[in-house]
């Protein structure tokens, strides 16, 4: 694995890191999910003109950059370090993924390019709190996680040469705004019980959505009303879905990873500007031993949780799988350099005026969306088979 930026990533890093302290300061963050949108849609426009960052990673026969994951998950760091709301994560990271794997030769020439070019967004529906179980995060996804035969979750059943969607999903990342959504729904009853996608008008008749007051403002969410919508099969009713999913989890993991690791570094960086003005006993606090360790442990953590992102990113690639992991020790350091934040920055750190309590907010949003870290933890030992006794025989 080689570590070291290309001219281009180091490009992207750096344009978007100007963009995003230019457009996405306190005030404009905090009049951007206050909005109806939950995001500004002038940023959102100048990210997909200037940058191509809805379809960084898609091909180029789509309207794509064509650049590898790992080009998403730095430029992901920096939207993470300003904890700027977006559609970024439910569009290019969640739902263009699954269209470019399982949807038909039409879908994916009607859909990508203008998931590409920012004009379209999507976000991915998962009935329930079930998103981490629906990528396999935190376990198999072979269950009935999208509603069994007809109680809860969403249900499909045929209309004629269609299909209609009946049921509610509640934890939607953007879905209360995106265009597209994909979601994931229950068919074939109890003989053939099956989990299958479809593309859903996000203004089509009988959707109601409505946006959710969450914990953590800046990953608006929604809560999506399926009321007998008439809806498109994604791709063929032999596509294999759950295994589709499951291989998505990986990447989104180690771009959740990445978003993490730049929300730890930028609150960690503000930590170390304000102890070192801030004075007690006539001396600024950032030269007593006890808070520089603390620091210290808080750097270490960050710069740990960095390198298993990167990693993570590199091994999509080669098949392996080490998002999981990334994941858990990402949301670790993102928890401590938050806490420490809100901490030792001392009476201001809880208050709602001052920024800290944001990247909290985003530590403990992401573990229940997408952990826990102690779940994600097991499922990458699980997978490892890390505690599995080996048999032996004595003869």
């Amino acid at each position: 694995m080689d570590t070291r930026l290309t001219a281009e990533q180091d490009a992207i890093r750096r344009t978007l890191r100007e963009l995003l302290h230019k457009r996405c300061g306190a005030a404009e963050l905090r009049a951007a999910v206050d909005s109806p949108a939950g995001h500004d849609p002038a940023l959102w426009t100048a990210l997909a003109d200037r940058l191509g960052l809805p379809g960084l990673a898609l091909p180029e026969a789509y309207g794509g950059v064509g650049c590898p994951v790992t080009d998403l998950v730095l430029a992901c760091e920096e939207v993470g370090r300003a904890l700027a709301p977006s559609p970024l994560l439910a569009t290019a990271v969640l739902a263009a993924p699954l269209i470019l794997a399982l949807g038909t030769d039409a879908q994916r020439a009607g859909l990508l390019p203008r998931l590409a070019s920012g004009a379209l967004t999507a976000a991915l529906a998962v009935p329930g709190p079930a998103l981490a179980t629906a990528l396999a995060l935190t376990g198999g996804n072979a269950g009935q996680w999208a509603g069994g035969g007809r109680a809860g979750g969403v249900q499909a059943r045929r209309d004629g040469g269609g299909w209609r969607l009946y049921g509610e999903v509640d934890q939607v990342l953007d879905g209360h705004g995106a265009g597209l959504l994909v979601v994931a729904a229950h068919t074939g009853g109890f003989a053939r019980s099956r989990t299958l996608l479809f593309l859903v008008e996000g203004d089509a008749a009988g959707v109601v959505r409505t946006r959710r007051t969450t914990l953590d403002a800046t990953r608006p969410q929604g809560r999506v009303q399926l009321r007998d919508v008439p809806a498109e099969l994604l791709g063929d009713e032999d596509a294999d879905v759950l295994a589709a999913l499951a291989a998505l989890g990986d990447t989104v993991a180690a771009v959740l990873a990445a978003e993490a690791v730049g929300a730890a570094d930028r609150a960690l960086e503000r930590t170390v500007e304000y102890v070192g003005q801030r004075e007690q006993f006539g001396r600024a606090i950032g030269s007593f031993q006890a808070v520089k360790h603390r620091l210290a442990d808080v750097h270490v953590q960050v710069q740990a949780a960095r390198s298993a992102a990167y990693y993570a990113a590199w091994a999509t690639a080669q098949g392996e799988r080490a998002g999981g992991l990334a994941l858990a020790q990402a949301l670790q350091a993102l928890r401590s350099a938050a806490g420490e934040a809100i901490q030792l920055h001392g009476g201001i750190g809880f208050t709602w005026e001052h920024e800290a309590h944001l990247y909290f907010k985003r530590a403990a949003g992401d573990d229940l969306l997408f952990g826990p870290v102690h779940r994600l933890r097991a499922r990458a030992a699980e997978a490892a088979r890390l505690f599995e006794r080996e048999e032996v025989t004595v003869r």
